[in-house]
């Protein structure tokens, strides 16, 4: 079992704000300089603190509403589920994984959305919000 006497609940205080105020600085002052996140919306994954705080400043901003609906924490992980509305009233739900090191800073964040519908258009927008900041590449491409 994992000491948990460390965990102060300072780091899901923090992402909640962020994603409440869309600020770059709520995310980053609890990242862990090398952290990782992977999402549903991304092809692949954006590493370090200022490229992962860019990347959920700029999604935060989409939602017009969001609410957290649970909230369950196994040792030094943080699972959040949630659901949010966006592009006038698109229905979104998911569940978000945040890993923390004993330190407390996250160094890991999962976020899934669903339906497949909205991770698309949420991929695509958050794309064209960063073009020139984050590559491309890092973001989902709809086939034809």
């Amino acid at each position: 079992m994992v000491d948990m006497g460390w965990y102060d609940g300072k780091s899901v205080d923090g992402w909640r704000r962020g994603l409440v105020d869309h600020l770059q600085s709520a995310f980053a002052e609890r990242f862990a300089d090398d952290i990782v996140l992977e999402a549903t919306a991304l092809a692949k994954p954006v590493e370090g603190k200022q490229n992962v705080a860019t990347v959920l400043a700029a999604a935060s901003a989409i939602y017009q509403s969001i609410e957290f609906t649970a909230e369950s924490q196994n040792a030094a992980t943080t699972y959040l589920q949630w659901r949010a509305t966006a592009f006038g009233g698109l229905q979104i739900a998911g569940i978000t994984i945040l890993e923390r090191h004993a330190s407390g800073k996250i160094v890991a964040a999962a976020i899934h959305h669903r339906p497949v519908g909205a991770v698309l258009r949420f991929s695509a927008e958050i794309r064209d919000r960063l073009v020139g900041v984050i590559p491309a590449d890092h973001f989902l491409m709809e086939s034809a």
